[in-house]
């Protein structure tokens, strides 16, 4: 009796341990803009999901392409019937891990520089994509940042002749989020 009821505390503080080791939020920040020579192109979104594992290293972000805002309403109507069909393809992901893992500490208050790597599927396409963030880490609370730029050609986004001058061929993707402790 004795040794189940040890094996059972055991196993609760462990089930606990692995929780703990998840991060997560539903109010990430992506944004992106174009600078092209006619026009520039912006927009945020301010509901990505992300989850972040302490102990793999592994995280994932994903977003609904319909929730991205722009400043001018008929550029998200172009955006989300024309360019990335978002009715067709309607979220983007990102799942991937971090590659210098032993250099964060998310246990420890801090400002950590990681590498990361994964996939990122946007349009239906998924592409390969390595940037870095950074990690600080506070009172529990994980939040993270990256900037990176994409190449619209490489999500098999296609600009019509008539307005290609408008659209950069690369965007600038900015990504941002606080992650709270995942609870059971």
């Amino acid at each position: 009796m004795k040794k189940s009821m040890f094996s059972l505390i055991a196993l609760v503080f462990a089930l606990n341990g692995l929780h703990a080791q998840k991060y997560f939020t539903r109010e990430g920040k992506i944004s992106f803009h174009s600078s092209a020579v006619v026009e520039k192109i912006e927009a945020h979104n301010t509901s990505a999901t992300s989850v972040v594992d302490t102990e793999t290293g592994n995280l994932e972000f994903a977003v609904l392409i319909k929730a991205f805002q722009f400043e001018k309403a008929l550029m998200q109507e172009h955006f989300n019937e024309n360019y990335l069909e978002s009715d067709k393809f309607p979220k983007a992901t990102f799942k991937g891990a971090l590659v210098n893992k032993a250099d964060v500490n998310f246990a420890k208050d801090g400002t950590y520089k990681a590498k990361v790597k994964g996939n990122m599927t946007l349009h239906g396409v998924t592409n390969l994509v390595e940037t870095t963030a950074v990690f600080v880490v506070k009172s529990s609370v994980i939040s993270t940042s990256s900037e990176f730029s994409i190449a619209v050609a490489d999500y098999k986004i296609e600009i019509p002749s008539l307005v290609k001058d408008n659209i950069a061929k690369e965007v600038q993707v900015v990504v941002k989020a606080d992650l709270q402790q995942l609870k059971s």
